[in-house]
């Protein structure tokens, strides 16, 4: 018999208020599931005990969407976040190449929408000569490089960035200038910092590796916490042959790495101005494509959306743009296809609707608002009320779970808690507070829809120091994933 006995923990009332949780229980877990929760419950052998000595008790912690490798290289990577014009960005690459002659500089952070002019390649070229820079903007949809990175990377030679498929088709070649440092090592310490904050499971978006990294990287320790594992359009095939479906186990008889959903880009992002709108920019987009662009044609993404979906895969279709949103509604209506929207930054009351009816996932990222809310205010002046629509995606019934879409922001739900609730990330007043949530409608986002602790109920729990109802960052003494403890504090 494996299992855990957790003792004298009061639960925490995420689905409705509920008087009765305030008396502390004990929760028994057996082979991966909660078993019994009552009082006094007697210990079966062989079943470890922790006293949760009246501390609050609640099901884990997911994020839905996550690139882990690019979170995982990121502790390795120069940090740009903080970057507010190219003269700063030129002085931290100076500063970053005289430290270490020859190495190439790999940044990530920086979001130049903001900036009173675009970067250029001569900017990098004077700061770094023959030394490769590239500095990955904090949307992850674009990079800017020096010639002497265009030419490593195999990239035609130009002035401006490289974004969109042509960059995340380079993001790969990466590895050739540089040690790739999302080694097995590096990713159990990714892991264990995810479950220190809680979290029990992540969906893995990364653009590299999939199915077959994952396999091999849980061989090396890498089991700590539940992981769904997505799969790109370039990567289908071999899935498809092995007869993969959502939900189903990657390693025999291992319920915690699983097969996800196909990931679809389908538009692009607010700082390149390529996110697909129906109404034009107030400034910044490219004069050809005045109102951003789709990354698919309509009849190429329902194709790709219908052979997912006949093959027993759910799509995630990343959609920031109300034109992107709706063309992807079409699709999935178009198909009977299932699985969720990524993101869903602008969009329409009546696009809303067809996602209830539909019984599409809102997959959303909470921390953007914090990190777009200037930038909407510039280039989308005249619809910013219906960017982060968290309330009416709530209010029209539609199922809303949370992520952070790490590293372009920190793999960390509580921030993504605080975010949707505060709707703010600074003194500044609420940013459209109309359409914020509750703490308790933010945290039922945030559990993969497990919302209480329960016999039946998967044994992946959080023990937290304070009740997360009224602490916006509590403690947590303890992490635990299919009955076993994966972090005690």
């Amino acid at each position: 018999m494996t299992g855990l006995l957790i003792r004298d923990a009061r639960r925490v009332p995420i689905a409705v208020p509920d008087p009765t949780t305030a008396e502390p229980v004990d929760v028994l877990v057996e082979d991966g599931t909660i078993t019994e929760v009552g009082p006094a419950l007697r210990r079966p052998p062989g079943v470890e005990e922790h006293d949760a000595a009246g501390r609050w008790v609640m099901p884990g912690l997911w994020d839905t969407h996550v690139h882990l490798g690019q979170w995982t290289l990121a502790r390795g990577r120069l940090d740009t976040s903080e970057v507010r014009s190219p003269e700063e960005a030129v002085r931290l690459v100076t500063a970053k190449v005289a430290e270490q002659p020859g190495r190439p500089v790999i940044g990530w952070g920086h979001r130049p929408g903001t900036w009173s002019r675009e970067p250029t390649t001569s900017d990098l070229d004077d700061a770094a000569g023959v030394t490769p820079v590239v500095l990955i903007a904090g949307d992850a949809h674009h990079a800017w490089l020096n010639r002497a990175a265009q030419a490593a990377l195999g990239l035609p030679l130009r002035e401006g960035v490289v974004a969109e498929t042509e960059w995340f088709e380079a993001y790969e070649r990466l590895t050739a200038l540089t040690d790739t440092g999302d080694d097995p090592a590096s990713y159990r310490r990714t892991l264990g910092d995810a479950a220190a904050l809680g979290v029990v499971g992540l969906v893995d978006f990364e653009f590299t590796g999939g199915v077959h990294a994952w396999r091999e990287r849980w061989s090396e320790g890498c089991d700590r916490l539940r992981v769904e594992v997505a799969v790109y359009a370039d990567q289908l095939e071999p899935v498809l042959a092995e007869g993969l479906r959502t939900g189903d186990p990657l390693l025999p008889g291992e319920a915690r790495l699983t097969m996800g959903p196909l990931k679809v880009i389908s538009d692009g992002s607010l700082n390149t101005r390529t996110a697909w709108c129906h109404h034009p920019y107030a400034t910044g987009a490219e004069p050809s494509q005045p109102a951003g662009a789709p990354n698919l044609a309509p009849a190429e993404l329902t194709r790709l959306v219908g052979r997912a979906h006949a093959a027993g895969l759910e799509v995630a279709t990343h959609a920031i743009g109300d034109a992107a949103v709706g063309a992807a509604l079409t699709a999935y209506e178009g198909t009977g296809a299932g699985g969720s929207l990524e993101h869903v930054q602008l969009v329409t009351r009546g696009d809303v609707e067809r996602m209830a009816r539909r019984g599409l996932r809102a997959s959303v990222q909470p921390h953007h608002l914090v990190d777009d809310r200037d930038l909407t205010e510039q280039v989308w002046p005249d619809r910013t009320d219906r960017c982060f629509a968290f309330r009416w995606l709530l209010d029209a019934g539609v199922p809303v779970s949370f992520g952070s879409d790490a590293p372009v922001s920190p793999l960390d739900p509580w921030l993504a808690i605080d975010a949707a609730v505060r709707r703010t990330g600074d003194d500044r007043p609420a940013w459209h507070g109309e359409q914020a949530l509750t703490r308790r409608e933010a945290l039922a986002a945030s559990v993969d829809g497990h919302l209480t602790v329960q016999p039946g109920a998967p044994g992946d729990l959080v023990v937290l120091d304070d009740d997360p109802l009224t602490a916006v960052r509590p403690g947590v003494a303890l992490t635990v994933v299919a009955g076993a403890v994966v972090h005690r504090a």
